[in-house]
C-alpha cells in the first residue's frame, strides 16, 4: 500500500475529495469559471480547510499565460495616480494576477521603451496611462488605456470628465458665485481630461455666467497662474469668486497662493478641484471636489484586459462622477 506523505502539499484531487465534487468542478472554481453557488462554496471551504493554494505558476505554464499585467503610470507622486495604482494592483491580485509596475515620469520615449521591455518579458496585457501620441502598441498584446485614445480597437476607460466640468460650474453658480474661472495644467495631447473644460464652459454659456479659462502645458510651471490671479486682485478683492481647478493638486497650490495674498477660501473665493483626493490620516477630502470613481476605473480596466474575445470590446467606457464638499465651498447661498 502506498502511503501519502503527511508533509506533502494538498492537491486539487484532495480538495475535490474533501468537497465531494469532481476534479473538473474544482478546476472551474479555481479558474473563475461559473459553477453553481453551492459547489463553489464547498470547494472554497475544502480548500481553506486543507490550506490549499493555487499554483499560479504551474497554471500559467499549462495555459501559456504569465498571469502578469504591466501597468504604465507617469508618476506615483500624484495622489490620484497612487490611488489608481493601488486599486489596479488589488484587482489584479484578487484574480490571481501580478502587477508589473512601470513608472515613465511623463517621458514619451520612456513609455515606448517600457512597452518594448514588457513585450520581451511576455506579459498577458498592458494597462497604460500614457502621454505619447505616437506610441506603437503590439496588436498581439491586449491593451487598455486610461483617459487617452490610442486606437479605436484599444478600449479607453475614463471618468465622465464632461459631466464633471458641468457639476463644478453648476455647484459654484448654485452657491452664489457670479464670476467663474477655470484653471488647467496638463498635457498638450487631447484626451478625455480636456472635456472638463468643455463641460464647465457649456454650463457657463447656458447660464450666461461670466467666466474665463487659463490653460497651461504641464511642461512648464504654475507661475503663470499666480501672475494671472495677482493681476485680478484689486484692493484686496479677487475679481473671481468661484474657481474650478482641473485637479485637487492644482487647487491646493492655488489655495496656498490666495492665502498668501490675503484672499480667504471659501469666504472670498470658493474653489472646486477634481479627483477626490483624501487626506491620508483623516480620510477627509483635501478640498471640495469632483470625485473620480477610482475603484470602478481600476475594476473596469482589469475586467477589459482579461477578456479573451477582444473582437467586440467598447472603444470608450465612461464612469460617473459626483461632487463632494471639502471645506473650500460654502455649501449654501449666503453662508
Amino acid at each position: 500500500m502506498r502511503m501519502k506523505n503527511r508533509n506533502s502539499l494538498p492537491t486539487m484531487k484532495d480538495v475535490a475529495r474533501e468537497a465531494g465534487v469532481s476534479l473538473g468542478t474544482v478546476s472551474k472554481v479555481f479558474n473563475n469559471i461559473p459553477v453553481g453557488e453551492d459547489y463553489r462554496k464547498k470547494v472554497e471551504a475544502a480548500a481553506e480547510k486543507l490550506h490549499y493554494e493555487v499554483n499560479h505558476y504551474a497554471r500559467g505554464l499549462k495555459t501559456n499565460e504569465t498571469l502578469s499585467i504591466a501597468l504604465l503610470i507617469p508618476s506615483l507622486h500624484h495622489p490620484f495616480f497612487s490611488a489608481l495604482t493601488d486599486e489596479i494592483t488589488a484587482c489584479l491580485m484578487s484574480r490571481g494576477y501580478r502587477n508589473i509596475l512601470m513608472i515613465t515620469n511623463y517621458d514619451t520615449e520612456a513609455e515606448q521603451k517600457c512597452l518594448t521591455l514588457v513585450h520581451q518579458n511576455k506579459v498577458d496585457g498592458i494597462i497604460g496611462l500614457t502621454y505619447n501620441p505616437d506610441l506603437k502598441v503590439d496588436a498581439s498584446i491586449p491593451f487598455v488605456t486610461i483617459d487617452r485614445h490610442l486606437d479605436p480597437t484599444i478600449p479607453c476607460v475614463s471618468s465622465d470628465n464632461f459631466r464633471g466640468g458641468q457639476l463644478a460650474a453648476e455647484k459654484l453658480l448654485s452657491l452664489g458665485c457670479k464670476s467663474l474661472l477655470f484653471l488647467r495644467i496638463g498635457s498638450d495631447i487631447y484626451g478625455e481630461v480636456n472635456k472638463r473644460e468643455a463641460g464647465f464652459e457649456s454650463v457657463c454659456r447656458e447660464r450666461q455666467a461670466a467666466y474665463d479659462s487659463v490653460i497651461l502645458s504641464d511642461t512648464g510651471t504654475e507661475e503663470p497662474f499666480f501672475t494671472y490671479l495677482k493681476e485680478h486682485i484689486k484692493n484686496g478683492q479677487m475679481e473671481f469668486d468661484g474657481i474650478f481647478c482641473n485637479s485637487d493638486h492644482l487647487a491646493a497650490h492655488v489655495m496656498a497662493f490666495l492665502k498668501q495674498e490675503g484672499i480667504r477660501v471659501p469666504e472670498d473665493v470658493q474653489i472646486i478641484g477634481y479627483d477626490g483626493i483624501r487626506d491620508y490620516y483623516s480620510g477627509r477630502y483635501h478640498c471640495s471636489t469632483i470625485v473620480q470613481p477610482v475603484r470602478e476605473i481600476a475594476e473596469t480596466c482589469v475586467e477589459l484586459i482579461l477578456v479573451k474575445d477582444r473582437s467586440s470590446l467598447p472603444s470608450l467606457v465612461l464612469l460617473p462622477v459626483h461632487y463632494a464638499p471639502g471645506g473650500t465651498t460654502r455649501e449654501s447661498v449666503g453662508s
